[in-house]
């Protein structure tokens, strides 16, 4: 049975450099590894305890949380926007780690990976990923992770499935996740 990667993209823009960053990850994962790509997290409205109650939580959230709920681990794939973590991202964060302690994410193995154009590769957005699901109970990847920098250069007229170096350095991110899963899984 192949181990189940969900993979949330915190950039909504269809050409964005880490869309197609995480679309690499999905066309390179091996073959123990299902990488799946989630859509949908522009009609997840923004957490509100007060429409996160039994009979009232949108739907959107709730197929966020099942998707999230039935995989084996996350792979958060990061943008920076104004040297933080993209609010399209913070939000799905916030409606998986609820209900406080039962939350989605709970013990579930998570890693953050990202490009962006400034020289350090969206590393600020990324810690506060690693920060944000951790406090959401996360089993946080601390040592999985892949930073890539000058996104609007690099990526200009080759994508990351085409950058040898990329692919390399996250197939390593994807089968070190993977390996967690699987080791969470038997414990």
């Amino acid at each position: 049975m192949a181990v189940r990667i969900l993979t949330l993209v915190g950039s909504l823009r269809a050409g964005s450099h880490n869309r197609r960053l995480a679309e690499a990850a999905v066309q390179i994962a091996p073959e123990h590894v299902e990488v799946g790509l989630y859509d949908g997290l522009d009609t997840v409205p923004f957490y509100n305890e007060d429409i996160d109650a039994e009979g009232s939580v949108p739907a959107a959230a709730t197929k966020l949380r099942e998707a999230a709920g039935e995989a084996d681990a996350v792979l958060l794939v990061s943008p920076e926007y104004n040297g933080t973590i993209p609010a399209v991202l913070k939000n799905a964060i916030d409606w998986l780690s609820r209900p406080y302690g039962a939350g989605a994410l709970s013990g579930k193995p998570v890693a953050v990976v990202g490009t962006a154009f400034g020289q350090y590769g969206g590393v600020w957005a990324q810690d506060e990923a690693r920060k944000a699901v951790k406090i959401a109970g996360a089993d946080v990847a601390e040592d999985l992770t892949l930073s890539i920098p000058g996104s609007v250069v690099r990526f200009a007229e080759l994508h990351p499935v085409d950058d040898p170096e990329v692919t390399e350095k996250l197939t390593v991110v994807i089968e070190g996740l993977a390996a967690r899963a699987t080791a969470t899984a038997t414990v």
